[in-house]
């Protein structure tokens, strides 16, 4: 019964073995990195990998005005990378407590243009006082 137990243990740790992803693929040299973080909040960070990866970012650290409020970063980046079809990809973006995350690339997708009679009734709407948009 204690061989048998052993047995399976061992079939079982095994066939985990074999069945965790394998790594096909050498890792990816970083050509550079840098990075810094101030005292006063803000950093910056950049890299590039050898298969073209590249990222940098800065941020800066926005005191509360008040006690209720809580610090904020406010960021701004870019990536790029090399799609599988060849193509260059940049992703430049920025990131604060107003805005929220305001990403910026000619590969993202574009909302088709608004109507001209739609758009003129949303102008309409916000012609109006709050009161009466409802």
């Amino acid at each position: 019964m204690r061989n048998l137990a052993l047995c399976t243990l061992v079939t079982l740790m095994v066939g985990l073995a074999a069945a965790a992803p394998q790594r096909a693929e050498e890792p990816i040299a970083i050509i550079s990195q840098e990075s810094n973080i101030e005292p006063d909040g803000s950093y910056n960070y950049a890299y590039e990998t050898a298969n073209g990866i590249k990222a940098e970012e800065t941020g800066t650290l926005k005191k509360a005005t008040s006690a209720d409020s809580n610090d904020v970063i406010i960021a701004r980046g870019s990536v790029s990378y090399t799609s599988p079809e060849g193509n260059l990809i940049t992703l430049n973006y920025s990131a604060d407590d107003e805005n929220g995350f305001q990403p910026q690339g000619d590969h993202l997708p574009t909302p088709p243009p608004i109507p001209p009679a739609i758009q003129k009734a949303l102008d309409y709407l916000l012609s109006l006082p709050p009161a009466k948009r409802r």
